[in-house]
């Protein structure tokens, strides 16, 4: 192995351990996403304190 090779072997080594923290943010900002727009619908569908309590 030579010396020309040794930054695409760190950049290999890079893109494995990146990707399962950028994949983390993915899944959770999905996850907030869909939960704040169903609050959103939610509360104004069934808003609290209305006339039927």
């Amino acid at each position: 192995m030579d010396l020309a090779s040794a930054p695409v072997l760190a950049a290999k080594v890079w893109h494995y351990w990146i990707a399962v923290p950028l994949a983390a943010g993915g899944v959770l900002l999905l996850v907030a996403t869909v939960a704040g727009y169903l609050k959103k619908v939610q509360s104004l569908k069934y808003p609290r304190g209305g006339a039927g309590e």
